[in-house]
């Protein structure tokens, strides 16, 4: 039985970019049993399992992985993984966030149905996610930028992998594409006031079918998509502009009814875009009050 290991660095950019950003990555020998979950993350999580064996459950399915496998968990999904009791995994990992991480994952091939690729003999993963932890540990300024080389790199291997494992023509072409264009089109346009039978319009496509289409790939309708994306945007705001009001930054989402914005930003997360800024860090309930020498 081998013996446990574990050994991590965080990203020594401390300044997140708003784009992509990689938070951290690392390594592990786990022992039998060793288990995570059920529970949910708040950011990208991918595995790559470079030995032994162990398990990963979804919401939507269960799947037994080994050697060469790559898992990826996604935000506000619960999941759950664990070590094989006889022959436990050993694996490297990297999470990441970011406005920009979702379309990058759809473009590779992920779906919350589709979490999972076997990797080929001469895989790059596991090297390129040794380099993510040694740029890290280095502390060096060019860290950020060259994790960001290496997930895309890493991304670019899964997407070779889940084009085949899809069984969607090799090429940005087929369902994957549409989809992909649709994530594309609401991410450029959100700030307009757009709506899906626009974008339907505008890609030459019945709304039925490509609603039916993004909703089975993303697990979202298109309607509940651009609305998150929209409230995405709009947290962002509210934390770093606390000049422009509410009706001002819903209008910058493309949300022209400031009550309807408000309404539905206290569905997506239990409080009101004012009482969001007050809480957030820096907001002024959190700010710290001078005292006199």
């Amino acid at each position: 039985m081998p013996e446990k290991t574990y050994s991590a660095a965080a990203n020594p950019e401390t300044s997140e970019m708003h784009g992509l950003y990689v938070l951290f990555a690392g390594e592990s020998q786990t022992m039998a049993e060793h288990r995570l979950g059920p529970k949910v993350y708040d950011y990208y999580l991918l595995h790559f399992v470079e030995r032994g064996k162990g398990s990963f459950r979804t919401e939507f399915a269960h799947y037994d992985l080994s050697q060469g496998d790559c898992f990826l968990i996604q935000p506000d999904q619960l999941v759950s993984y664990a070590s094989d009791n006889d022959d436990p995994w050993g694996y490297r990992w990297i999470a990441f966030s970011g406005e920009k991480a979702q379309s990058l994952i759809a473009r590779a091939g992920f779906t919350p149905k589709l979490p999972v690729f076997r990797s080929g003999e001469a895989s790059r993963i596991p090297l390129l996610l040794e380099s993510v932890l040694q740029a890290f540990r280095s502390k060096k300024p060019s860290s950020h930028l060259a994790s960001l080389g290496c997930l895309y790199l890493i991304m670019a291997e899964a997407e070779e992998k889940l084009v085949l494992e899809s069984g969607l023509p090799a090429g940005e072409t087929g369902v994957q594409r549409i989809v992909k264009q649709m994530i594309h089109y609401m991410s450029s346009q959100y700030a307009h006031p757009m709506s899906i039978e626009q974008m339907c319009a505008s890609l030459g496509y019945n709304r039925a079918y490509l609603s039916r289409i993004f909703k089975k790939e993303t697990g979202l309708s298109p309607v509940t998509y651009l609305l998150k994306l929209r409230i995405d945007k709009s947290r962002q705001l509210l934390r770093e502009r606390p000049e422009l009001s509410i009706e001002q930054i819903a209008a910058s989402v493309g949300m022209a009814d400031a009550l309807y914005f408000s309404r539905q930003f206290r569905r997506f997360h239990g409080e009101s875009p004012s009482e969001y800024r007050k809480n957030a860090p820096g907001g002024p309930h959190n700010k710290i009050t001078p005292t006199s020498p």
